[in-house]
């Protein structure tokens, strides 16, 4: 199934805002989550801990599916396809990933910290709040890069692809000469 023009375009520019906006969003909570790490006010620490257990409950995981279902249908509706290039072919497995680890990592992370600090407690582990959110955004601006650079060409399945796409050899010569025979003049 291929995509038509204004479809393909109105799903790009969600793609490409809801990926901007989970970049963007991580940025935040990593900057929140220095904060919270590194402030010797328990206000801010609690301010700044609840912060992020919104982003991290409200935002990060729908801009994660959105991106994940948006970049799905793109690539299985152009000719990029899913796996007919490298790049796209990493960034589908990478986005996969950093969507489940932000699901069963990053919001548990943020939860923990949350629940400690509401409770009077101190902030269990600074990497509870800087870990998720640092290997996010690395993983985002790799992304970003790919998507940009297009790398390392075609896989496998892409090069059998666009061989299958050209027009095949002629199996045998019919009036064909012999390889290295002369051919007539004047004779078509």
């Amino acid at each position: 199934m291929k995509l038509s023009r204004p479809a393909r375009r109105a799903l790009l520019v969600v793609h490409v805002v809801s990926s901007a906006s989970w970049l963007g969003l991580t940025l935040g909570l990593l900057a929140l989550g220095v904060t919270a790490a590194t402030t010797g006010s328990e206000a801010t620490v609690e301010a700044s801990a609840r912060a992020m257990k919104l982003f991290a409950d409200r935002l990060v995981v729908p801009l994660a599916l959105l991106t994940l279902s948006s970049g799905l249908v793109l690539s299985l509706g152009t000719p990029w396809g899913l796996a007919r290039h490298r790049w796209v072919y990493t960034k589908f497995w990478l986005t996969l990933a950093t969507t489940t680890a932000t699901v069963f990592a990053l919001r548990p992370g943020v939860n923990a910290a949350v629940a400690a600090v509401a409770a009077g407690r101190p902030l269990p582990d600074a990497g509870d709040v800087l870990f998720g959110p640092v290997v996010s955004l690395s993983a985002y601006a790799f992304m970003t890069a790919i998507s940009i650079l297009k790398p390392w060409g075609p896989t496998r399945r892409g090069r059998r692809l666009r061989a299958g796409v050209r027009a095949p050899e002629p199996a045998g010569p019919v009036d064909a000469p012999e390889p290295g025979a002369h051919r007539p003049v004047g004779r078509a």
